[in-house]
């Protein structure tokens, strides 16, 4: 089984939809897919595979999330955040272009 340590990407990293050509950054990985079957067949056109890391990603400029196969990301070039409502929830501060996970909550 395919374990976090073997994710490509890791939360906080900025991200680039290799298919519709969005940014957003990462909030969560997952090993391999876990989401339902009925979502798959009605989300995951491509059909990616079930077996390798899927992302939990929040979409720039927007308020959607997304999750994403590995196989559809790749690495953002720009070194510009990301604008989502839910930022400041999730991240606490923007260093060298990835995002500082907000562990600590009030």
């Amino acid at each position: 089984m395919t374990q976090i340590s073997d994710a490509k990407f890791a939360v906080g990293q900025i991200v680039h939809h290799r298919l519709f050509d969005y940014r957003g950054v990462i909030v969560d990985v997952d090993p391999v897919f876990y989401g339902s079957p009925d979502w798959y067949e009605r989300m995951a056109h491509s059909r990616p595979p079930k077996d390798e890391p899927w992302y939990h990603v929040l979409v720039d400029n927007g308020k959607r999330n997304t999750y994403v196969s590995e196989q559809n990301l790749e690495k953002d070039e720009s070194s510009e955040g990301i604008n989502h409502p839910l930022i400041e929830d999730v991240f606490k501060d923007f260093v060298d272009g990835k995002y500082v996970v907000n562990w600590l909550k009030n």
